[in-house]
């Protein structure tokens, strides 16, 4: 009877302790998924630029350029059909990650080789404000917002930087266009061997799979250095052209847009193959339109070039340098898997929305005294929502554009003195090719008045920058 008894206590001993191994197993296999414990409240954030993309450098605008994986995201995402940036690469780069136009920091041309410009270290950059929000923050690929190691990356927000500092490389030597070394990790100057699209996306992936802390969210920004010149790429990107490009500098052209294309739906698979597809929003544009033609003056001690025809934005009027439709209007699209509804949107936004729009998904609230001129656009995206009319201020070092509603005025000055002006009715005309100035004399004069304002504004902020950078030296 004791024995009886006794078995009976260790078969209950057991059961208990299988129960409770079968309960820690569990909690284990649970604690060792950290996409599944990982606050899924805030989306993961990757913004894709390429550099110089044209108007009709994408196949979903009819290009005979091959770009399956932007295609895809495009068709399946929302296209951003009336999206604006600078026509050069520094002021939209500024522009993206500060949330203001890039001439607030006096910034109206890519940071030159002879210049100490920088974008101004007490900026409470998009990455800034993430990585002080709990998101993990990197970026592979160019900067061009500061040409030195101590004006790279990790000074705006970013936890971990890979690429170039300068804003055109060797694609293989990586060197600037004067032979400077460029290619930096976390802002120190290495080398490795490769070409620059391939090297900017390995590191993306490894950053995504390896790198990062993954009990965060991340942003992850990968600005390309392609289809922007020297232009090289080998014979396997280049032959798909050969008997259907005439041109043979628009081949190569059209190779390294194809290159990139390949190297988006790679980091695209890697986030699917991670698991993370579903939680991330992905936001791609160029940084301007594309450059028509290019010919070497003592750049790469004359090894490229001359390139008789490398960007395409047909239908659109100008291009790369020009305030022009075809210099400032660019493809951009975002995609976010299952969360968003495949549609195209004409509504007049531009690059300093994406910082505004970004902060918001991710929960945190803008400051006022950040005096952002971008205004969160997610309802635009989201459900297709109306923005009330609102005025958009392009100021480069030649020209200055000014948009509001249908009207679009040019002035080819960077101040008021008299120019040329021309003025559009874009929704009529959306190829700039009738100037009506001289029929709409109120609009003009308004325009003006409203560049003239800007103008004061930016002039008291560049003083008090220039100020304060003098107190500092």
């Amino acid at each position: 009877m004791m024995k009886n008894y006794f078995n009976n206590i260790r078969t209950k001993l057991y059961s208990i302790l299988l129960l409770f191994l079968i309960l820690f197993s569990v909690l284990f296999i649970v604690g060792c998924t950290p996409e599944e414990s990982k606050d899924r409240s805030k989306p993961n954030i990757v913004i894709i630029v390429a550099d110089d993309a044209g108007w009709n450098d994408v196949g979903y605008h009819g290009s005979e350029i091959s770009t399956p994986n932007i295609d895809k995201l495009c068709e399946s995402g929302v296209e951003l059909n009336s999206f604006y940036t600078y026509p050069t690469c520094s002021p939209t780069r500024a522009s993206l990650i500060s949330g203001r136009y890039a001439s607030r920091y006096g910034i109206g041309g890519p940071i030159a080789r002879e210049s100490k410009q920088v974008l101004p270290a007490d900026v409470i950059t998009l990455p800034k404000i993430l990585q002080s929000n709990g998101y993990a923050t990197a970026i592979t690929g160019k900067w061009h917002l500061g040409l030195s190691q101590e004006s790279g990356p990790l000074q705006y927000g970013f936890d971990y930087s890979y690429g170039f500092l300068h804003g055109q490389i060797d694609q293989y030597t990586h060197k600037y266009k004067t032979g400077a070394i460029s290619w930096h990790r976390n802002d120190k100057f290495i080398s490795e061997e490769g070409h620059a699209t391939d090297l900017i996306t390995k590191e993306a992936i490894k950053y995504i799979t390896h790198i990062r802390d993954k009990e965060k969210p991340f942003f992850i920004y990968v600005p390309y250095s392609v289809p922007h010149y020297p232009l090289q790429e080998e014979d396997k990107w280049i032959e798909p052209y050969k008997g259907k490009i005439k041109e043979e500098s628009r081949q190569v052209f059209a190779a390294s847009v194809t290159h990139m294309d390949y190297a988006i739906g790679q980091l695209v698979k890697t986030l699917e193959d991670e698991g993370l597809i579903e939680n991330t929003l992905i936001i791609f544009f160029s940084d301007n339109g594309g450059e028509l033609r290019w010919s070497p003056t003592d750049e790469y001690e004359m090894r490229h070039g001359p390139y008789a025809k490398m960007g395409d934005n047909t239908p659109l009027r100008g291009s790369k340098k020009t305030v022009y439709e075809g210099g400032i209007r660019v493809p951009a699209f975002v995609n976010w898997s299952q969360k968003l509804e495949p549609r195209k949107t004409d509504e007049v936004v531009n690059v300093t929305d994406i910082y505004p729009t970004i902060a918001s998904l991710a929960g945190i609230d803008i400051s006022t005294d950040l005096n952002l001129d971008g205004e969160n656009i997610w309802d635009v995206i989201s459900n297709g929502a109306k923005l009330e009319e609102r005025g958009l201020y392009i100021k480069t070092n030649r020209q200055i554009a000014y948009r509001k509603g249908r009207w679009k005025l040019v002035h080819n000055a960077p101040t008021l003195e008299d120019a040329k002006d021309e003025l559009f009715n874009i929704y009529d005309d959306p190829n700039e090719e009738k100037d009506v100035i001289k029929e709409h004399p109120g609009i003009y004069k308004l325009f003006l008045n409203e560049i003239e304002t800007q103008l004061k504004l930016e002039n008291n902020l560049n003083s008090s920058i220039h100020n304060k950078m003098t107190l500092n030296n």
